[in-house]
């Protein structure tokens, strides 16, 4: 659920501001809404915390046999030291780099040694190099003595005395001319390697800061700290009550939230501090933020929605609980294989066992990858899918723990209903592809009935409700454009019902009830105006309305391609498993193979998996993810 807030906007007097934010942040309720400021105090902080993540980011992950302790201003002048080492570094490295590129484009020279051409200048010889063009070289040299060093394929090198050519000339071959060093190619190669020497010099020294690593992490806590304290300071309005020669009266205030059951003790304490106080509930126009409280069970989706960043509105809903269990059969069909959930599980459990072992907290995370391996363990045993292999390699108990309609067992079997005729009737895929649509229309119905739950006490519920008809009537469609017009008509009639027709009404009668009521908020009238106003959305509408229900089928498609690949990987190694010494070639191919689809299928599970809970589910729910987390002012 979405904890219930209180806004609270608090006033003190102007000289206890500081004293006032210490005792909020002893007390640790609330979240006070942050405004912008600046002070030369929060300036200053800012660039220490740079400092000392600059001093972190450099010594890397350097692991030290020991750790030191170091105060705040130690770590900010060991800090300073590692800043002067580091620009030191980035200064060889560019001074290498610098004369690296140069001796690549000298390469092609030779060793040059611009010394023995100053003796050359200084003797009366003025000499230059030069590169051009095989076609050029020939047109403009043609009067010229040149003395060719090099011919290539494309372009000839040559050697000009200056003295031999006039101005003109020498400007045309100007930009083919050699740009001599100021230091010899050899000295360049050692200075090179000087700059490189340095730059190791340096890593040593900086790795050796690594015994400081905790206490520039502590450093940077409570540097993180002071300026959270000092920038709601510095974000308190100010409003001058008296002004004297040597006294100013003010008063401060600002807004914040706190949670509704901590409201009598927040009280208490502003009674106790003298501090003015004005409670309300918060409204659309605030900017709420959102705390979720689940039990453990619910809790263990959010080292997820943490990763994603995704948070509920306040006024919206928390679907922690659906997102779980939805999440946990997507992950589970797209996988779709009980051998790769069977490796999941293992790798969760170690370190779930050597927490419980060292009878310390276990991380949610761990926990949450072992309900998804899980969920895998089971599809894939509904469908008798392991690591790829086909059923006949496969134990008979193993097979006959699968779902016959849904087994691989049985992949070209048909399956017919009572009102198909002979020879007609769904294959495995189609009775996969229907179970897909199925969960489409339970969690999209499940949306709208949150939905309409909130409406319960309007006539908008109406609208609601006509979304779930448009559901029910379009599942059916889908069920006949999709996946078998031959077993899905639309003139079946079932116990005298003529289903088809029925799902057209529904779909009709659930437009109308959506049409007059989805904007309703006190007038009909106005509601019919609203859609009318906005009549092409409505009507595109009842297109999403399919699209969102056949998007489901992406669950199927993914974990066929999946098990698509696996099977091409045991394919190609199993050739080779025949042969004793290919067996390790075998090997190699099975776990990189494998590994590789295990990973694209974790990407699937991102891309298709979540999206169907972060945007068709929680569209239906009108949901944005517009929230932002509770973080109450604390130590």
């Amino acid at each position: 659920m979405i904890v219930p807030m209180k806004k609270v906007s608090l006033i003190t007097m102007g000289h206890e501001k500081t004293k006032t934010l210490q005792a909020l942040r002893s007390l640790g309720m609330m979240h006070i809404e942050s405004k912008e400021g600046s002070s030369e105090k929060l300036n200053k902080l800012g660039d220490q915390l740079s400092l000392i993540k600059d001093a972190l980011y450099a010594i890397g992950k350097v692991k030290a046999s020991e750790q030191k302790e170091a105060t705040l201003s130690d770590a900010l002048s060991l800090a300073e030291e590692i800043r002067t080492l580091s620009e030191e570094k980035k200064a060889c490295l560019a001074e290498k780099l610098t004369l690296t590129q140069s001796l690549e484009s000298l390469k092609s020279w030779g060793d040059i040694d611009p010394e023995a051409l100053s003796f050359l200048s200084e003797k009366g010889v003025l000499v230059s190099f030069y590169e051009m063009p095989k076609g050029e070289y020939k047109a403009l040299m043609g009067d010229i003595k040149a003395i060719p060093l090099e011919k290539g394929k494309k372009a000839v090198k040559f050697m000009l005395c200056d003295k031999d050519i006039d101005s003109e000339r020498q400007k045309e071959l100007e930009k083919y001319r050699l740009l001599i060093p100021k230091m010899s190619t050899k000295a360049m190669r050692e200075k090179a390697e000087e700059f490189a020497l340095r730059a190791d010099e340096i890593d040593k020294e900086l790795a050796s800061y690594a015994v400081y690593r905790e206490s520039f992490h502590a450093a940077s806590e409570s540097l993180q700290k002071e300026m959270e304290f000092e920038l709601h300071a510095v974000g308190m309005t100010d409003e001058v009550l008296s002004e004297q020669e040597d006294k100013t009266l003010s008063v401060s205030y600002f807004s914040g939230y706190i949670e509704a059951d901590n409201l009598e003790t927040f009280k208490e304490a502003a009674r106790d501090q003298a501090w003015g106080l004005v409670v309300s509930d918060p409204t659309e126009e605030d900017n709420v933020p959102t705390k979720l409280k689940n039990n453990k069970f619910v809790s263990l989706i959010y080292p997820l929605t943490d990763f994603l960043g995704t948070v509920p509105g306040y006024f919206e809903y928390d679907i922690s609980a659906w997102f779980l269990g939805f999440i946990l059969i997507f992950f589970g069909i797209i996988f779709g294989d009980g051998g790769y959930g069977l490796l999941i599980t293992a790798v969760a459990a170690v370190p779930v066992i050597k927490a419980l072992l060292a009878k310390k907290p276990v991380a949610p995370a761990f926990l949450l990858i072992g309900l998804f391996g899980l969920s895998t363990i089971l599809w894939g045993t509904l469908t008798c899918t392991w690591f790829g292999l086909s059923p006949e390699q496969l134990p008979a108990w193993l097979k006959a723990l699968s779902i016959p309609c849904f087994s691989n067992v049985n992949v070209d079997k048909l399956w017919s209903l009572p009102w198909t005729p002979e020879g007609v009737g769904l294959t495995t895929a189609q009775n996969l592809q229907i179970f897909c649509f199925f969960l489409a229309l339970v969690q999209l119905i499940v949306a709208h009935i949150k939905v309409a739950k909130r409406n319960l006490h309007s006539l908008k519920i109406c609208g609601d409700i006509g979304n779930i008809l448009q559901l029910l009537g379009m599942y059916f469609l889908v069920l006949n454009l999709v996946v078998n017009p031959a077993v899905f008509p639309f003139d079946l009639v079932i116990a005298s019902i003529p289903v088809g027709t029925v799902c057209i009404v529904l779909i009709a009668i659930g437009f109308i009830l959506s049409f007059i009521f989805s904007n309703y908020e006190g007038s009909i009238k106005k509601s019919i105006l609203a859609s009318l106003a906005n009549i092409v959305t409505v009507l595109l509408g009842v297109v999403n309305v399919f699209s969102d229900i056949v998007s489901y089928i992406r669950l199927w498609a993914v974990g066929l391609a999946g098990g698509a690949i696996s099977a091409t990987v045991n394919e190609l190694a199993s050739p080779l498993l025949g042969n004793f010494m290919l067996m390790i070639f075998a090997i190699i191919l099975l776990v990189f193979g494998h590994g590789l689809n295990m990973i694209l299928n974790v990407l699937s599970v991102v891309v298709h998996g979540i999206r169907l809970n972060t945007l068709e589910f929680s569209t239906h729910l009108d949901m944005a993810w517009s929230g932002h987390k509770f973080k109450p002012f604390e130590e």
